[in-house]
């Protein structure tokens, strides 16, 4: 697939650290399924680079979008010519949308963000059974104060949960998150991290979504509760190096976890749908049939088949 002018297609990854990335992987797959053209790459950026990169080779003709990661999903957004409501409210983006410049919008390329972690957060917990039509019983809390954990509350809010915990080591930073919470419909608390292990001991939370980078939950260990103690089902976002410390632990005491990985892909599998929204073969568009052997092509590129 090329561009208008002839260029060849292309999207990327960017972030920092980025080397550890499965999304070249997936998004490869799912356009080798998809027979459509589309490179896919790495790009080391963070928050001193992005300027220039979006100034230099990211204002380039043939890119359809970017996928973004830490430490870039918040100061991408000021970067959109437009954003979706999810991220007006949330924030942060983790997709960005390209689209050719056009007569009618004045010659200029338009950059539009939007935020597939909470879809990716969303289909991961409902594979691992938690019911799409029952209401939401209990306390979805989500571990650390960040760009993820912004999605993971909208994705608390999409799945019927009508109370979150935040646990947070700055309390003070998490208290951001109140008028995102209060817009969603949740009740928030938020919680010292150090009061994990007391919570879960008291059965007080009915998921656990990680949202800290790799390592970061590795001193949670010591606080949680001994085997049989019924530990609520945990995902944990960091998939590198897998299972963390968290999961391993997690697991031991007898709780269900699930990879980062999951999400990873069923995010992916929405950028891949608004990459591919103006080529001969949109994603979006595949009968539900084809649409999952899209899907297990991705898995299987990140080894979860």
């Amino acid at each position: 697939m090329r561009g208008a002018s002839g260029e060849a297609r292309r999207a990327a990854v960017l972030g920092s650290p980025i080397g550890h990335s499965k999304s070249p992987a997936l998004h490869a797959a799912a356009y080798r399924h998809l027979g459509l053209e589309i490179g896919y790459a790495r790009i080391e950026a963070d928050e001193t680079t992005l300027d220039d990169f979006l100034a230099g080779e990211g204002a380039e003709p043939g890119w359809v979008g970017f996928s973004v990661t830490m430490p870039l999903k918040a100061a991408m957004v000021r970067h959109m010519t437009t954003s979706s409501m999810r991220v007006q409210d949330l924030g942060v983006l983790n997709t960005v949308v390209i689209r050719e410049a056009e007569e009618h919008h004045g010659g200029r390329r338009r950059l539009h963000g939007e935020n597939t972690d909470v879809d990716g957060i969303v289909t991961t917990l409902r594979e691992d059974g938690l019911s799409r039509d029952e209401p939401a019983g209990g306390s979805f809390a989500v571990l650390g104060a960040g760009g993820t954990a912004a999605a993971a509350l909208a994705a608390a809010a999409e799945l019927g949960f009508g109370r979150a915990r935040i646990y947070a080591r700055t309390p003070e930073k998490a208290a951001a998150a109140r008028p995102l919470a209060q817009r969603l419909g949740l009740e928030l608390m938020i919680r010292p991290m150090a009061e994990l292990g007391h919570d879960l001991a008291d059965v007080r939370n009915s998921v656990v979504v990680s949202a800290l980078p790799p390592s970061a939950a590795d001193e949670l260990v010591s606080q949680l509760p001994p085997l049989g103690v019924p530990f609520p089902p945990l995902l944990d976002v960091a998939y590198d190096p897998w299972p963390s410390a968290l999961a391993a632990a997690w697991q031991e005491r007898g709780g269900r976890v699930v990879s980062g990985l999951h999400m990873l892909l069923h995010q992916a599998v929405k950028q891949v749908e608004l990459f591919t929204a103006g080529t001969a073969n949109p994603a979006a568009e595949l009968s539900s049939a084809e649409h999952a052997r899209m899907v297990d092509a991705m898995r299987a590129a990140a080894g979860l088949s």
